[in-house]
């Protein structure tokens, strides 16, 4: 390594100073000002991204500049050349995957959150870090009506933790649940535990299991159907389990989706837990996308049975902290000793987190639960009016039932067809006016579009426009004869 004496005359006397109080002001007002002008037009962009594979390779340096420069010509950069690779989730016109959310108050928890710069993995780091956000995960469990199981104040050992992902939520619950297992089974049995979930779970859950060394063949994705509304069966999963156990197998980790994502659809967590309980398998409750709309009363019915779950998506109990637990030297402390604090390294795989917390303290803060409930029931009502006006044109029909904010449609089958390439190249046409944006999925071997609703800018207006450019497509692609699907009039 070099060091100090042996960097340039010129570098030396220019007095290098990153983190300056009066630059930093002026050059956050700029960065403002460039942030608040992209949301203003934010509609004049194409929501999808229509650059080609490399096309950023070709256009920056090889090497990163020697000497700094201004951030002017850096932020005329970011408009000519990051922004045509910018894929548009704020778009009030994004309807694809699950729309991203953001807000003011979001924003500002995110920029304090980089303010502090913490790097919160034990209490004594940061002991704000790690109290605040016991504290919303007790709100947001409050909200959600859990049991006290899932919460601090219970005083059961239980406890949410904010994780980056969902992804790495479900990868601690199946270290978790393994953990528990084998503590019971024994270490070298690890080949013979088996997780069961539905084909419309995330597959997330496969990439988890393979992580924590369940084998591939020991990964039950059972099948599901239009008659249940694709929910997963409680009888084939106690099948399954009945199944494995004559065969010498050990039911590991039962996974229930309150809103999958290809579907929206809803497993029943009363049902499942009864199965999971009669064979001692963990439970989990995958509600990461729907888990939000149960704050309002009207949707909270779709976690019933809760209680007999080992975790929820955003509230694992603190069987994870016995299972992630580690403790060098050089981080223990009187506090982390003594037991009477969280060290939430001990609930994550890695071992520094961001101070989380502030963003969902704000955001609860500023808007309160009244106006939260507000801003998800007007989502599901602008999903409503577009379920609506599917059901109004009879070309087209609803595939599954919508209960949140996303609407799975598509044009109606010729007999003998299945479908596929007229409603890909509808979604397609769509797609490359710029003017909206949806993706598609298979369900029941059926090719299906995906309208999700949750942009926070998305208003009604917007909700009408997709469907004209729907309609609009669709009428010119039928005109032109040879697809798959029904043709007719508006």
């Amino acid at each position: 390594m070099g060091s100090l004496d042996s960097c340039s005359p010129d570098f030396m006397a220019e007095g290098f100073q990153p983190l300056q109080a009066e630059e930093f002001r002026k050059q956050a007002h700029i960065m403002v000002d460039f942030i608040a002008d992209y949301y203003k037009n934010i509609e004049k962009y194409p929501v999808r991204s229509v650059v080609k594979p490399g096309y950023l390779l070709q256009a920056l340096p090889a090497s990163a500049p020697y000497h700094s420069e201004p951030l002017d010509d850096i932020l005329d950069d970011v408009r000519r050349l990051i922004m045509p690779g910018i894929t548009h989730w704020l778009s009030p016109n994004f309807f694809a995957y699950f729309p991203a959310t953001y807000s003011t108050a979001g924003f500002l928890g995110e920029m304090l959150s980089s303010d502090f710069n913490v790097v919160g993995f034990n209490w004594l780091a940061s002991p704000a870090a790690t109290e605040l956000e016991t504290v919303v995960m007790d709100w947001l469990a409050s909200l959600l009506k859990l049991p006290s199981s899932f919460m601090f104040a219970g005083g059961n050992g239980g406890g949410g933790v904010i994780h980056g992902t969902t992804s790495e939520a479900m990868l601690c619950t199946v270290v978790a649940a393994r953990e528990r297992a084998l503590n019971g089974i024994g270490g070298a049995n690890g080949g013979r535990l088996v997780v069961y979930a539905s084909d419309q779970t995330h597959s997330t859950l496969a990439k988890a299991c393979k992580l924590a060394g369940i084998a591939p063949t020991n990964i039950r994705a059972l099948p599901t159907s239009a008659s249940h509304d694709f929910a997963l069966s409680p009888s084939l999963v106690r099948a399954a389990m009945q199944a494995d156990v004559a065969a010498g197998l050990v039911p590991l980790y039962l996974c229930a989706t309150v809103g999958t994502t290809s579907s929206n659809a809803v497993d029943s967590v009363q049902q499942l837990g009864q199965v999971a309980a009669e064979f001692g398998a963990w439970l989990h409750v995958d509600a990461a996308y729907a888990g939000s709309a149960c704050i309002c009363p009207e949707f909270r019915p779709y976690l019933d049975g809760v209680e007999q779950a080992d975790s929820l998506s955003m509230s694992p109990h603190n069987a994870l902290t016995r299972a992630l637990s580690t403790n060098p030297e050089y981080l223990r402390n009187d506090a982390s000793e003594s037991k009477a604090v969280i060290d939430y390294k001990d609930w994550q795989i890695g071992m520094g987190r961001k101070f989380r917390a502030l963003r969902l303290w704000m955001v609860l803060r500023s808007y309160g639960v009244a106006r939260l409930q507000s801003h998800i029931r007007s989502d599901v009502r602008l999903a409503k009016r577009f379920e609506g006006l599917v059901e109004a044109d009879e070309r087209f029909e609803i595939v599954t039932p919508r209960r949140f904010a996303l609407v799975c449609f598509r044009m109606k089958v010729e007999a003998g067809q299945d479908g596929a390439e007229g409603n890909r190249e509808l979604m397609e046409a769509v797609n490359r006016t710029g003017k909206a944006y949806m993706t598609h999925t298979v369900v029941g071997g059926s090719y299906v579009l995906r309208f999700a609703v949750g942009a926070s800018l998305t208003e009604e207006r917007h909700v009408d426009g997709a469907w004209s450019l729907v309609q609009e497509k669709a009428k010119e692609l039928m005109s032109r004869g040879g697809l798959d699907c029904i043709c007719g009039g508006e």
